[in-house]
């Protein structure tokens, strides 16, 4: 017969009741109110808004394998017209980081705390990513000009590494409020000199500026729909450089079509592996030998590799999809030191000869220690 008390609680499977102490049922209520206070935690948790985002490996591209384009049709990523191009295979991926959360829709204080334990996520403040001047809007728009100016550069940096020549122009694209050439230059003018320098990129505008130096006027060569002209321009000083205030881009007159096929994806920091993707295309054989490679970093027209954000998430990403090879801008390897999946090997780069190197002797099974690498450890 069951024994029934007022505590009706079954201590087994059996039919048998027992009469707690009132001890015991104090202990139980003490853990119904502990476990419902960290139930209501994790709820508000869950929902509240953290002041952080969070970035996470993104979507990984192979340059010299095909995506899916916006209408939906599957295309080769770089495709090239007018020149001979040549088989290729393996990969030679370029990564991506997305980014969590934005000033609008944050992610919650539960999803934070799961980032900061994922070796592979990172959390940010959102000033970080978001800027207080800067909309969502403007940072989507920049970071597209910045994927079409590394696009062009990695083009020019492939075609310079393979000896071709072509013309280069470097126009104003704007001036921002209070610039000193505010009434002088103005929107697509052509930047032709400075001082009689010959101006050819970006970086040689900066070096022409900066020989000049702030406070005394620069003679500006330009052409203006058709016409050249000499302007004078007093440069002010910035953090130590002296600019002239103007925005400006390099437009190249490549002597072929090179297409860049890669939607929703913005920033500059693909243009290393933009720039092997092509040559990759325009020289016969394997570049790498066929071997699973990815990589990341800038890259301008004489083919400085830079530094980028978010090397750990893409080391994550590269792993995951399968890279054995790495290709790490040598600035960044003090975040890539003790990030490093296993696996993977990687090799530190400054220039894009230094990163053919390493492909060529991924290519041919060479030893490879000699080779410049970002430590593991």
């Amino acid at each position: 017969m069951a024994l029934f008390t007022d505590d009706p609680t079954p201590l087994d499977s059996g039919t048998t009741w027992e009469k707690r102490s009132p001890r015991s049922r104090r202990a139980a209520k003490a853990g119904w109110i502990v476990l419902s206070i960290a139930l209501a935690c994790g709820i508000v948790l869950g929902v509240t808004p953290a002041p952080y985002v969070i970035e996470k490996p993104g979507p990984v591209y192979n340059t010299i394998g095909s995506t899916i384009a916006e209408d939906g049709a599957d295309r080769p990523l770089i495709t090239i017209d007018g020149a001979e191009t040549f088989p290729t295979d393996g990969t030679l991926d370029m990564l991506t980081v997305s980014l969590v959360g934005n000033p609008d829709n944050r992610p919650s204080w539960l999803k934070v705390a799961g980032a900061w334990l994922d070796s592979s996520e990172a959390v940010i403040p959102i000033e970080a990513a978001f800027p207080s001047n800067t909309t969502t809007q403007q940072r989507d728009e920049e970071n597209t000009a910045q994927m079409v100016n590394s696009q062009q550069d990695a083009i020019a940096a492939a075609l310079t590494n393979l000896g071709y020549s072509y013309p280069t122009i470097v126009s104003v694209v704007s001036l921002p409020d209070g610039s000193p050439a505010t009434g002088v230059l103005q929107a697509d003018d052509q930047i032709a000199t400075v001082n009689g320098a010959a101006i050819a990129d970006i970086t040689s505008l900066r070096a022409a500026l900066t020989a000049n130096g702030a406070g005394v006027p620069a003679t500006v060569g330009i052409v203006r729909g058709g016409v050249a002209q000499d302007l004078t321009v007093t440069p002010v000083d910035s953090n130590g450089s002296a600019i002239i205030g103007i925005n400006v881009k390099t437009e190249y007159q490549f002597p072929f079509t090179v297409t860049i096929q890669l939607d929703r994806v913005g920033g500059p920091s693909a243009g290393m592996m933009f720039a092997l993707g092509i040559i990759d295309k325009l020289t016969p054989g394997l570049l790498q030998g066929g071997e699973n490679v990815a990589g990341t970093g800038t890259i301008d027209q004489a083919g400085t590799v830079g530094p980028i954000g978010g090397i750990r998430q893409k080391l994550a990403g590269a792993r995951s999809a399968g890279a054995d090879w790495f290709l790490a801008p040598a600035d960044d390897c003090d975040e890539v030191t003790g990030h490093v999946p296993d696996g993977l090997t990687v090799f530190s780069v400054t220039t894009l000869d230094q990163a053919l190197t390493a492909l060529n002797a991924i290519k041919t099974g060479a030893d490879t220690s000699a080779l410049p690498h970002c430590p593991v450890q």
